[in-house]
């Protein structure tokens, strides 16, 4: 069986691409992962704000004791933009990742503004990462600022970063936008190469004991799932980029479903670190089962049948299909 797949011009063995989690943190779990059956991996991600912290504290250091001086009022070193600043660690576990995996390494920068991203952007790709992952974070809570100004941040970002850097370049986008289809195209239009569907905004709690509004880490389930799986279904055809699917990603069934539906690659975290990279392995197996009993010949064969763009009811993925699901649930009670 041909599980081969193509992402972000990238030719890969499957479609079983980790995602950035405290799995691919490590090069021992990077190992044990390609050894599993990874096709890809995705660090976990570069942060803005520990761009925007390092920065900070050089600049800081650079300009020190230059009011002390009328030959130093413009600081003893060369602008920033000459170093290579900031970050050392990801930057040194990318190179690492590079030189013990056989497999593609994407990096991510996790961030809502270009900021230092268009810097870090050009560094990454000099250490030797295979594409480049935006995983952009932008919570809109002004009321100020209205969707179009959402949405141009977004393009702008893109557009930044990819004048920026030659390697393939995806964007890792939230569910939330007026027309999902329409800011599909317009970020493929700015320069993304793939799309990432979707991010999941962690969500705050508020601890009852102490008053205070406290982070919240829930594991995803495969019922998240299903709202990758009808976006992939309307994109799959209709966007010219690569498309991977992550949340809710936990089995084979989740796999072969998103693949059915368009997706090119399924990026897993939280089934990884539930039951280990041994699920990949699993997973593959269970996949080929399936192909195979249904006499499919390759991965691609079956690779977008049941999107929108090739169903035999394309009208099931959208709102006809709510009448159905409320009477098929209410006749069963």
């Amino acid at each position: 069986m041909n599980l081969a797949t193509n992402y972000l011009g990238l030719e890969l063995a499957n479609p079983i691409v980790p995602s950035a989690s405290p799995m691919t943190l490590s090069v021992d779990s990077l190992r044990q992962l390609e050894a599993a059956g990874a096709a890809a991996v995705v660090l976990p991600s570069l942060f803005e704000e520990q761009i925007e912290h390092e920065a900070m504290a050089v600049h800081a250091a650079l300009n020190f004791g230059t009011d002390m001086s009328a030959e130093s009022t413009d600081g003893y070193f060369p602008e920033m933009d000459d170093y290579n600043t900031g970050a050392g660690d990801y930057l040194d576990r990318l190179r690492t990742a590079k030189e013990a995996l056989s497999i593609p390494v994407i990096a991510s920068l996790n961030g809502s503004s270009a900021g230092g991203w268009t810097l870090y952007a050009r560094i990454i790709e000099e250490a030797g990462a295979d594409a480049l992952e935006l995983n952009i974070y932008l919570i809109a809570a002004d009321a100020e600022r209205g969707s179009a100004q959402v949405e141009e941040e977004y393009l702008h970002l893109v557009e930044a970063v990819r004048k920026s850097v030659s390697i393939p370049l995806s964007v890792k986008v939230g569910p939330y936008f007026s027309s999902t289809a329409n800011m599909a195209n317009r970020l493929v239009s700015a320069g993304a190469d793939g799309l990432v569907l979707f991010n999941r905004f962690y969500q705050p709690d508020i601890d009852l004991d102490t008053l205070t509004v406290v982070p919240n880490l829930v594991l995803s389930t495969s019922d998240e799932m299903r709202l990758v799986l009808r976006w992939m279904a309307l994109l799959h055809g209709r966007i010219d980029a690569s498309l991977a699917a992550t949340t809710g990603v936990h089995s084979a069934e989740d796999v072969l479903k998103l693949i059915l539906a368009g997706a090119d690659v399924t990026m897993m975290g939280s089934a990884l670190l539930k039951y280990g990279p041994e699920l990949i392995t699993t997973i593959l197996s269970e996949m080929i089962d399936w192909l195979t009993a249904r006499e499919y010949m390759s991965l691609d064969q079956a690779r977008g049948s049941l999107s929108q763009e090739s169903s035999p009811d394309p009208s099931a993925f959208e709102r006809s299909n709510y009448m159905h699901a409320l009477v098929e649930y209410a006749s069963k009670r």
